[in-house]
């Protein structure tokens, strides 16, 4: 059966690696923050100015004052520093962020990444989604695979791009991708549990090859 929202966060999260400065952007990758392994230390760094975000607050504890990029209500560590947004981004177009998580609308099989604006339809604007996928050094897109029964999976984006030829891996609710950057396209290397191949290609509009280790 496809993974759940939290099960595609779950294998997002082991991406991860002890000491990583991490990037999260809205939706489905704000789930990671749950699946941290235990013992592991990262920093989760936020577009808006904090690095070391805390998880997110108890009912009726939040502090409207302390948020993530996605105005989300978040709680602070210890360890966690505030700095203005000049700084943020020059952590992120500086290649100091080890992972950035996003979701999207769609993703090519070059790599290309559309997920931030639908034309006609009203947008606050790209946030840091452009600076993150050119800056980071690893970007990793969790997404559902289908979208009103269409393939999020493209040969070619429809919509206005992010980013061109930026996406490193792609998690959906039916398995995981891998992406060479330089032409070597997209490659299947693991399935959701109770997916087959034959799910994949039949919702799958890009072009793919399997791994010879196929994971399920």
């Amino acid at each position: 059966m496809p993974w759940t929202r939290d099960q595609m966060a779950e294998r997002a999260a082991k991406e991860l690696r002890d000491g990583f400065y991490v990037n999260l952007g809205i939706g489905i990758p704000t789930l990671v923050s749950n699946y941290i392994p235990d013992g592991m230390s990262v920093q989760l760094q936020s577009e808006n100015g904090m690095l070391g975000t805390g998880p997110f607050p108890f009912e009726g504890e939040e502090d409207p004052d302390l948020i993530n990029a996605g105005k989300q209500t978040v709680t602070e560590l210890p360890t966690t520093s505030y700095f203005n947004s000049a700084d943020s981004f020059a952590m992120i177009r500086g290649g100091h962020i080890d992972i950035a998580i996003l979701g999207a609308m769609e993703v090519a099989e070059n790599g290309d990444l559309a997920n931030w604006m639908i034309p006609g339809k009203v947008v606050k604007g790209m946030g840091g989604a452009m600076d993150l996928v050119g800056g980071v050094k690893k970007v990793v897109v969790v997404m559902e695979h289908s979208a009103k029964g269409d393939s999020k999976l493209k040969k070619m984006c429809t919509l206005p791009l992010t980013g061109a030829g930026v996406v490193d891996m792609v998690i959906t609710d039916l398995g995981v991708f891998t992406l060479d950057r330089h032409g070597g396209g997209l490659t299947l290397i693991e399935l959701a549990p109770d997916v087959t191949l034959d799910d994949i290609n039949a919702k799958t509009e890009a072009s793919f090859k399997v791994a010879n280790t196929l994971k399920q």
